[in-house]
């Protein structure tokens, strides 16, 4: 796989294309020890730079163009994967994944949000933007899951819902806070992991959950660091400095009680260890999905409710 390598990774791709340079060497001469202490320097270097990562970074990071995408996890993380096609009543949003599969020997409702690498496949999945559409097939699903008593586990990816015309015209606010109504009551259990970008509503409409994971370098925001810069600075160069402030990061939300786990990602970030990334992610799901395997529907809907309600809440003792 040819990496692509972000500005702050600079260094590193140096010294990779050296030792990158010395394999491709085809000669009698032993190099094994300058390449063992290139490797050497090559991990320590990463270790320092991954070590104090800003915000800005991290969400460079969770866009990176190598980073897997929901289709690349299901055949590692699932088994028996049979998708499942349409909202029944206008079309079917390929932006939007879903369909039942087994982890681990249990059945399970999988949805997830889809981006493109190439252009056609951007171009077909919408650059991971869902439309009214995909978030009704999410619904439907999440229903026949209910149904059925079957988990519900939704990979989170977009940059946020589709703002296009057609897309308003269809019903895009009300199919997103139906999402939201529905979910926050649904009698089965539901776990959510953001894998790369949870931009705004368009994320939010199927990360209403029980166990709310997120990848270590992934994003979850109201608006991109970029929008906000262009709203509050008037430009959209200061996207580091409004990173900072919409803290945004996996450290940053856990902290705030937004997220229930962190699923650490191999040195240098999913990208650079895809295999291990998805082991990661689906040891991370058998271990929550076994804890919320013990408690009853009415707990889950109970917990899920008090949970939701108790986001945004002020401790009104401080300004007594």
């Amino acid at each position: 796989m040819n990496l692509n390598y972000l500005d702050f990774e600079q260094p590193i791709a140096d010294l990779e294309g050296k030792i990158q340079a010395l394999e491709n060497v085809k000669n009698e001469i032993d190099i094994s020890k300058e390449m063992k202490s290139l490797k050497s320097k090559s991990n320590a270097l990463t270790k320092k730079i991954f070590s104090s990562l800003s915000d800005w970074q991290i969400s460079q990071l969770a866009r990176h163009p190598n980073r897997l995408y929901t289709l690349d996890y299901i055949d590692s993380v699932f088994d028996e994967f049979i998708e499942l096609h349409g909202d029944r009543t206008y079309a079917d949003d390929c932006a939007i994944v879903g369909g039942v599969a087994k982890l681990a020997g249990t059945p399970v409702m999988f949805i997830g949000q889809q981006k493109g690498r190439s252009t056609q496949d951007k171009i077909k999945y919408n650059f991971g933007m869902p439309k009214p559409e995909g978030y009704r097939k999410a619904l439907r699903l999440m229903k026949m899951a209910e149904k059925f008593s079957l988990p519900i586990i939704t990979f989170i990816d977009t940059p946020g819902a589709y703002p296009g015309i057609g897309a308003e015209e269809r019903g895009q606010s009300e199919a997103i806070a139906r999402n939201l109504f529905e979910m926050s009551t649904l009698k089965t259990s539901i776990i959510s992991v953001v894998i790369g970008e949870g931009g705004s509503g368009g994320a939010l409409a199927i990360g209403v959950a029980d166990r709310m994971m997120m990848f270590k370098y992934s994003i979850y925001s109201v608006i991109s660091p970029e929008g906000c810069a262009s709203i509050l600075y008037k430009d959209s160069e200061k996207a580091d400095i409004a990173a900072e402030s919409l803290k945004l990061t996996s450290i940053h939300l856990q902290k705030e009680g937004l997220i229930d786990v962190v699923i650490d990602e191999p040195l240098g970030g999913v990208h650079r260890d895809q295999n291990n990334a998805k082991t990661l992610l689906k040891k991370a799901l058998v271990k929550e999905l076994e804890s919320i395997k013990q408690l009853s529907v009415d707990e889950l809907v109970k917990n899920r409710t008090e949970k939701i309600l108790n986001f945004g809440r002020f401790e009104y003792d401080h300004f007594a």
